[in-house]
């Protein structure tokens, strides 16, 4: 097994604590908001989060792409989107923790991967998701620095062969924006949100 998922169940669990850090500070009134992510306001950012963890359950449980891709956008938090989001942490754990779950190969969205590569994904795009969410409502933004250097080091291993990359950024895909130009030398963190299409820099919209 690579390098990058030792320890991803562990690093996963990390990640869905910074986000649901975050969460638990979303104001009453801050649920329409914007996000860095343009598409999604705070409770569909919150969503996407959610629904997602449930479909990397479901993935382990034999469910296809296509029905991965066909609940993508379901809702999934209900009366009390922080519990669920929490809960849907720990199913997802959990899940991934069972005996053999990172070594099955998945009928995965951005193609054929075992379940490794899979939780390494979604640990990624947690962490990333939380600089969004911190930064749609104004909240503490570093993240946390070990999640950060594994991110930054293993981003190409974390994506390797699958359809949808950082390096696709703005031409086959929503999920990246062009990554903005860094100054050499720039902090961990900021060239990770660069390569995944963030830009500190920029203004809320």
């Amino acid at each position: 097994m690579s390098g990058y998922v030792e320890g991803i169940v562990e690093r996963y669990v990390l990640a869905g604590a910074g986000f649901e850090r975050r969460l638990r500070r979303v104001r009453p009134g801050q649920w329409a908001g914007p996000t860095p992510c343009r598409e999604w306001d705070v409770r569909a950012l919150v969503n996407h989060m959610t629904r997602g963890n449930l479909n990397y359950v479901a993935l382990l449980r034999g469910a296809t792409a296509a029905d991965f891709l066909r609940l993508r956008d379901a809702d999934a938090l209900g009366e009390d989107p922080v519990e669920t989001f929490v809960s849907s942490v720990r199913a997802c754990a959990d899940a991934f923790a069972e005996p053999g779950a990172l070594d099955r190969p998945l009928d995965y969205p951005l193609g054929p991967a075992d379940g490794a590569q899979v939780l390494a994904v979604r640990t990624t795009d947690t962490l990333i998701h939380t600089w969004d969410l911190a930064r749609a409502i104004g909240d503490d933004e570093i993240l946390d620095p070990g999640l950060v250097e594994w991110a930054v080091t293993s981003l190409g291993a974390i994506y390797e062969g699958l359809a949808e990359t950082p390096a696709d950024a703005g031409t086959t895909h929503r999920y990246f924006d062009p990554a903005p130009e860094v100054s050499e030398g720039a902090e961990r963190q900021t060239e990770l949100l660069a390569q995944m299409g963030r830009n500190p820099r920029t203004a809320m919209h």
